[in-house]
């Protein structure tokens, strides 16, 4: 006769940990979520539940077992308090062991800060606005909601850990909010170093050829959406400065866009290329000898790394957070994103074949440190202790 004790455990098998991600607009190939799908892979393989709570499903991708919660809304500031409160009222009924949200709502364990402070962005862009600007941000209540969202959620009991995209992030909620240092855990998004490399130099001469840029033209390229956050008045600004043979390639979209490329005409006729928004921007990436990018306030900047990977060295400023791995690695330089004198300088400084080498091949050891198994191996550290705790 079998021992009742072994059969008695042998009948009660461990459930599976739960995990439940906040994504409220949800794509498999976003930003947002590209850094965590190899970890997700990961704990689903030591048989960790996942699910998405999002407001609409795109398919396409089998890991996540999605919980739509999508109440109807007008505007952006009813649409995040809708989905937040239809979020948290889910998961108080699912119950999940462990909740990581990519929103600013209360009944998250983690936080995954990809958007950064918005209090810091709103004090950025207020630098750079004439008074009118600067009266309507003040009067736009979505504003006041999220940031009375974020001193709610770094309020919150419940919140356990902090995911900090770069360690500016870090410092800056340190500086903004009594939290405590240990749950804020700096892990920097991964890059692809295969899919984006030196190789991608092969396309130089197509794309020169393209847009008529001159065979020897030095080439700064200039990868992002939102132009005016992204800095693009002041990249073509400093490069008025430089020599005729130094060229600004731009790939992305702006509904404003026709007002930049009337600037570019006015001040450097000839040498600024719009090509639009790009499915790949390899290619581009290939053509160009450097990269710049003024951005206003970027957490990180995925289109940093990628030119870090692709050997480029990169014009950045204080406020993008993947600056620091460039100051780091002196793979470039870093000024403040509206002196356009110092953005000058630093384009000048990359227009010296020696020194660009120095910066290209430091770029590229730099990228190599940020592989997918070491961003995969924070993370599922930063889960399984946070789940072990739990249990």
């Amino acid at each position: 006769m079998a021992d009742p004790i072994v059969t008695e455990q042998a009948a009660k098998p461990t459930a599976p940990l739960q995990l439940a991600i906040v994504r409220q607009r949800y794509t498999p190939y976003g930003g947002a979520e590209r850094f965590v799908s190899d970890a997700m892979q990961a704990l689903q393989q030591v048989g960790v539940k996942l699910s998405l709570y999002t407001r609409e499903w795109p398919g396409g991708d089998s890991i996540f077992q999605p919980v739509i919660c999508n109440p109807f809304y007008l505007g952006s500031l009813w649409r995040d308090w809708s989905f937040g409160r239809a979020v948290c009222k889910a998961i108080g009924v699912h119950q999940p062991d462990l909740v990581q949200s990519h929103e600013r709502i209360r009944c998250c364990d983690i936080f995954r800060a990809g958007d950064g402070l918005h209090r810091v962005w709103l004090a950025e862009r207020r630098r750079h606005l004439s008074w009118l600007g600067k009266l309507s941000i003040t009067l736009n209540p979505t504003h006041h909601f999220r940031l009375a969202s974020e001193n709610r959620l770094f309020a919150s009991p419940r919140l356990k850990a902090v995911i900090c995209i770069s360690e500016m992030i870090r410092d800056e909620m340190l500086a903004h909010f009594p939290i405590d240092p240990a749950k804020l855990h700096v892990i920097y998004n991964a890059v692809d170093t295969a899919r984006f490399s030196p190789d991608l130099r092969e396309h130089r001469a197509a794309i020169f050829q393209r847009y008529g840029i001159p065979e020897a033209a030095n080439l700064f390229v200039f990868i992002g959406s939102g132009f005016d956050r992204k800095g693009l008045a002041p990249a073509i600004e400093a490069l008025a400065g430089l020599p005729d043979t130094t060229h600004l390639l731009v790939v992305g979209k702006d509904k404003r866009a026709r007002r930049y490329e009337q600037l570019a005409n006015q001040l450097c006729p000839g040498r600024v290329h719009f090509t639009g928004p790009q499915k790949d921007p390899r290619p581009f990436y290939g053509a160009a000898d450097a990269f710049i990018l003024p951005t206003l306030y970027d957490p990180l900047s995925n289109a940093v790394l990628e030119a870090l990977a692709c050997g480029l060295p990169v014009v950045t400023s204080f406020k993008c957070g993947a600056g620091e791995i460039v100051a780091a690695h002196a793979a470039g330089f870093l000024s403040d994103a509206r002196d356009i004198p110092a953005l000058s300088a630093n384009m000048t400084r990359l227009l010296d074949p020696a020194a660009r080498q120095q910066c290209a091949d430091n770029a590229r050891r730099a990228a190599l440190t940020l592989s997918a198994e070491a961003m995969t191996s924070r993370l599922l550290d930063l889960y399984n202790g946070l789940l072990t705790d739990g249990r």
